[in-house]
């Protein structure tokens, strides 16, 4: 589809996300027939934090759709570190539990690291345990980090094969410019990691056939620092606000002018967001796979 004055081809991630909620769902409906259980994520959010309430809300629904029991489990922003993970401890042991996501950020007297780390790399539905961020590394099979794995599933989708061209990811954090990087080199494409220490930013993304931008600054792409005929993907989401005191979503990269240069580009929101989710139920429905022993017969659409 493409959008009014656009010239790049807009990469759908709702419709492309709504797609793989569909297949999922048929899998957990030929799971389940049989008389198993249906796959289970928990949800653990702490403190009141209005976007990531919204999120665990919009993930919780599409748990829902897709037949995947789900448990949400709330702590109050001044809870102990003690607490939640002794909460974390009670669903490793659970074994209707496959999937365990916490809800980030978490408030500062909590140790992130630490959070992520209590959670068995089994049931790590976000891909962002230690040890399976080591998987990816080296190139073994285990849950991926939801986002980045969205970023290649909707690539895939479109027809954009990483082989043989050259990526520039701008960002350098563990939940999307890292990881994200490796799975570009792992298919085969040849990689510069950017970051806010880095020369001439805007030259090496105009050298980029794919670019990945995962900042978190709003609108610091421009179109005069994509390629022609590049393909863009915008990981931010940011509420902006204009002269007229309107508010709006834009991503990391300014659309209207980009979308004139690209061919491909992600709109903000509806792009990398969605595919975010619907990695997240992948993974979980992976994770059961694998825990009860169960073999895929129909693969997730790509």
């Amino acid at each position: 589809m493409r959008e009014k004055n656009v010239s790049a081809q807009i990469l759908d991630g709702s419709a492309t996300a709504a797609a793989i909620r569909e297949d999922l769902a048929a899998q957990v409906k030929e799971l389940t027939a049989g008389g198993k259980r249906a796959p289970g994520l928990a949800v653990v959010l702490v403190g009141d934090d209005p976007a990531s309430h919204i999120y665990v809300k919009n993930k919780v629904n599409a748990c829902k759709k897709t037949g995947i029991q789900s448990w949400l489990f709330q702590f109050p922003a001044d809870a102990t570190p003690s607490a939640v993970l002794s909460k974390l401890h009670e669903l490793n042991e659970d074994n209707s539990v496959d999937g365990i996501l916490v809800q980030l950020p978490l408030p500062k007297h909590i140790d992130t690291e630490e959070v992520l780390e209590a959670i068995s790399p089994e049931k790590d539905a976000d891909g962002l345990h230690c040890l399976n961020v080591g998987l990816l590394a080296t190139g073994k099979a285990g849950p991926r980090p939801c986002t980045p794995l969205g970023v290649i599933r909707l690539l895939e989708r479109y027809g954009v094969d990483p082989n043989g061209q050259t990526a520039v990811v701008i960002g350098r954090s563990n939940l999307v410019g890292k990881p994200v990087a490796l799975m570009l080199l792992e298919k085969n494409a040849t990689v510069t990691m950017c970051h806010s220490k880095s020369k001439n930013l805007d030259q090496i993304a105009r050298g980029a056939d794919i670019l990945v931008v995962a900042a978190g600054r709003p609108q610091m792409v421009t179109a005069s620092w994509i390629k022609p005929g590049a393909v863009v993907i915008d990981v931010g989401i940011h509420r902006a606000t204009n002269d007229k005191g309107e508010s709006k979503i834009v991503g990391d990269v300014e659309f209207d002018g980009a979308a004139q240069v690209a061919s491909k580009i992600t709109p903000v929101p509806g792009g990398v967001g969605p595919m975010t989710i619907a990695m997240l139920l992948s993974n979980t429905v992976q994770n059961y796979r694998k825990r009860m022993n169960v073999r895929e017969t129909s693969p997730a659409l790509k």
